[in-house]
């Protein structure tokens, strides 16, 4: 059977890094023999930008800890070359800062190395169309950062900086289900709309806000207070 996202059209194409050999190779068969397409592994930093910027991957499954170049400078540079590129972290830390530079740097979910094979397919999937991915317990601590940075004074607002968007009254209600961390499939559910709707609102607002992903979304919405609506 062929892994696709949402309504994608093909497999979704997979690069595995990480510096252990036999990690590296496991995951990659795992994953293309569950039907994603691995066009790519990497075993250190360097290689792993290089190849990312050439494989173009849709989900990139990156180790923290690499030789040459540590994974969260690899995360800034795949996603600030290809915005659309989404980052899977897989690491055997859980600890709290690992994961928030992780986020921070723009991976779209975080899993540890002790989840099964099959937790990790549902991650790759998810992530392929932008669900946030979490182990269990560091979601709430992610959705717990973006509260307190969005409580900081940010910049004074620039005077010549044009207004906001305007968003309808369809993707208010979306952008707002999302602070929630709800994923699509629940958002679909709860609006009674398809999860390809569901993805096109999100897709749209990402648009007029000029965000990359849907990590950047939710600190948007939190922001604006709409998570507690």
């Amino acid at each position: 059977m062929t892994e696709t996202g949402g309504d994608r059209q093909g497999p979704i194409k997979v690069m595995v890094v990480d510096d252990h050999p036999m990690w590296r190779d496991a995951v990659a068969r795992d994953l293309a023999e569950s039907g994603f397409e691995v066009v790519a592994t990497a075993g250190d930093g360097d290689q792993a930008v290089r190849r990312a910027k050439a494989a173009a991957p849709d989900v990139l499954v990156l180790d923290l800890n690499l030789p040459a170049k540590p994974g969260v400078q690899v995360c800034k540079e795949v996603v600030a070359a290809n915005p659309a590129l989404r980052v899977l972290v897989l690491s055997a830390s859980g600890e709290h800062a690992d994961v928030l530079e992780a986020v921070k740097s723009g991976a779209t979910g975080y899993l540890l190395k002790s989840a099964s094979t099959g937790e990790l397919q549902d991650a790759v999937r998810r992530t392929a169309v932008g669900d946030p991915v979490f182990t269990p317990g560091l979601a709430g601590l992610v959705l717990g950062e973006y509260r307190r940075l969005a409580s900081e004074p940010g910049p004074a607002p620039d005077t010549d900086e044009p207004k906001a968007p305007r968003l309808t009254d369809r993707e208010t209600e979306v952008l707002r289900l999302v602070a929630k961390g709800l994923s699509y499939k629940q958002i679909a559910e709860r609006l009674v709309i398809s999860h390809r709707t569901v993805q096109n609102h999100v897709q749209n607002t990402l648009g007029k806000l000029q965000l990359h992903n849907r990590v950047e979304l939710v600190r948007y919405a939190i922001e604006r207070g709409l998570d507690d609506e």
